[in-house]
């Protein structure tokens, strides 16, 4: 499969290698066509590895996983074009984190509302499914690196099949063991505001290699 990867960070870098360690074609999609972070990444994994602007790797892609800073996300994806994300599943792997005030960091968006909606208003007929936005970058490629991956993650949308589909990758794919559908797309609500508890418990644990197990 052909997928876009929007972001040069840290979390893109770590999921658009492991897409393309899974056999798919991946683009990665930054400001510019010839970001050197971009390049960086793309050189050493082969021809299934390349990349571009945020447009271009939205067109290329199948799928499309926003990987971006929350901040930056809603820019980001206007730019990529909304015809471009049309009908295509969209991994919103964001959060809303506001850093102006330094640790802990605050929400850019209220309780009533989410960035995972605002992605979803902003590009109608895309199919957003939030998910992987409560682990660390190691961990949403590598669940098993923590209790032998005997916890959470997460996915919500308004796309049953969507969801469905992205299930699949993260079991199949990422490993991930158990992979809990919170319901549409207004419970990502609920899974980025958990990242101020997050944070917290990364400042008190001194490491983010941690996550949720949900016991009945």
């Amino acid at each position: 499969m052909r997928i876009g990867v929007l972001g040069t960070g840290m979390v893109g870098t770590t999921i658009g290698t492991k897409l393309v360690a899974l056999g798919h074609e991946v683009r990665m999609g930054s400001r510019t066509a010839d970001h050197p972070d971009a390049a960086a990444w793309a050189a050493p994994l082969g021809p299934r590895a390349s990349h571009g602007t945020f447009a271009d790797a939205a067109a290329f892609g199948e799928w499309v996983f926003n990987c971006t800073f929350g901040a930056a996300a809603l820019e980001v994806l206007a730019s990529a074009g909304v015809d471009h994300l049309a009908g295509k599943v969209l991994v919103d792997v964001s959060n809303p984190l506001d850093f102006s005030e330094g640790m802990p960091p605050t929400l850019l968006v209220g309780s009533r509302d989410s960035l995972g909606e605002q992605i979803q208003r902003a590009h109608p007929t895309a199919r957003v499914v939030k998910t992987l936005n409560t682990v660390t970058a190691s961990m949403m490629v590598d669940p098993g690196s923590v209790a032998n991956g005997e916890h959470e993650v997460f996915v919500c949308g308004n796309d049953a099949a969507a969801k469905r589909e992205v299930a699949r990758l993260l079991t199949e794919g990422f490993g991930w063991k158990h992979v809990l559908d919170l319901g549409d797309i207004s419970n990502a609500r609920g899974t980025e505001a958990y990242l101020l508890l997050w944070t917290r418990l990364y400042m008190a644990l001194g490491t983010p290699e941690f996550n949720l197990r949900i016991v009945r």
